[in-house]
């Protein structure tokens, strides 16, 4: 399974999310391929916001060697998820996508939790590191019920 993680500069929400997905992945055992981007480009090559990889190290979660790149349209055909963190996201993925978009392919993160929903999970940049905490604790839970829906023996 190859999972794509991507909010807006890939510095904060889905560095996180790549970070605890790929975690929780080596702890039980699965051999998924876990990668994250960003729609906007503004961020492209550097490294992830100092308070995301604070909160992942206190979480026992190393992503100080995770830098930035850019969502690419060849990354719907290159990976088998694709998790938007947020609405506009989703539409920035849509827009660079073009023809390649298919709405099978991706699920917004907190629809893991909150099914259907369509709720962002908040953008942390220019908060307090309380806010990082709480982005950290949604994306664990929506991590683990990612793993829960495609791990899952579906029974007809």
């Amino acid at each position: 399974m190859k999972v794509l993680m991507v909010c807006l500069g890939n510095i904060c929400r889905s560095p996180l999310a790549e970070g605890i997905l790929r975690h929780k992945c080596e702890k039980i055992g699965l051999n998924w391929h876990i990668d994250s981007a960003g729609t906007n480009g503004f961020h492209n090559g550097e490294p992830l916001h100092y308070l995301s990889q604070r909160v992942a190290k206190l979480n026992g979660i190393d992503i100080s060697g995770q830098t930035s790149r850019p969502f690419h349209s060849m990354d719907y055909e290159n990976f088998d998820l694709i998790v938007p963190m947020a609405n506009d996201v989703l539409h920035d993925i849509q827009q660079i996508s073009g023809l390649k978009f298919s709405a099978c392919k991706r699920k917004l993160m907190l629809d893991f939790l909150f099914p259907a929903t369509a709720i962002d999970v908040p953008d942390p940049w220019s908060k307090s590191e309380a806010a990082y905490h709480e982005v950290f604790d949604l994306i664990d839970k929506a991590c683990d019920r990612l793993i829960e829906e495609y791990t899952s023996v579906k029974q007809p």
